[in-house]
């Protein structure tokens, strides 16, 4: 049994208002609901105009989503959002919101996180290079990871240089 326009349109708000959609993901469900292209339009209009989906806002969820939850670096959450047809504007307005403090405290947690793990790796060479794969894997700009690993192997070799008896 085919949906009417009404019912769909009740579905989609109820859909949109669990969470921040997307328009590319509401337009797939629309789609699946069968209904002529006119009226997957005039239901998405109404969806955007009643404020159900608004992509600014999208954009900017999901980035604070993807950094704190999931610990992604901007390069990543770009390209998650550019693949879900947010507009540039909003993509990098949404990126640029990013508080720096708290970015550059989750890579070096990260670093931190993943040091540990190499715990048996002796080499600093093959240290370094797999702590970079990791955090550029992760999405993180490589400037940025460069110079918090800087930061980390100073502060750790700081803190070893604390941890070793004086000899003098």
């Amino acid at each position: 049994m085919e949906k009417t326009e009404n019912e769909v349109l009740r579905q989609m708000a109820h859909y949109c208002s669990t969470g921040e959609r997307c328009v590319q993901e509401v337009q797939k469900k629309i789609a699946n609901a069968g209904l002529s292209e006119e009226a997957q339009a005039r239901i998405l209009q109404r969806l955007i105009d009643e404020r159900f989906i608004d992509e600014r806002r999208y954009a900017r969820s999901f980035t604070n989503d993807k950094l704190r939850f999931n610990k992604w670096g901007r390069v990543k959450i770009d390209y998650e959002l550019r693949k879900k047809g947010i507009p540039d504007t909003l993509r990098q307005e949404a990126l640029q919101a990013i508080d720096e403090e708290i970015y550059t405290q989750i890579l070096t947690d990260l670093l931190k996180s993943k040091l540990k793990s190499l715990g048996k790796e002796k080499d600093p060479r093959a240290i370094a290079q797999k702590l970079l794969r990791f955090a550029a894997g992760r999405g993180f700009e490589s400037e940025r990871i460069f110079k918090t690993f800087h930061q980390l192997t100073n502060s750790l070799s700081d803190e070893n240089d604390e941890n070793e008896p004086d000899m003098g």
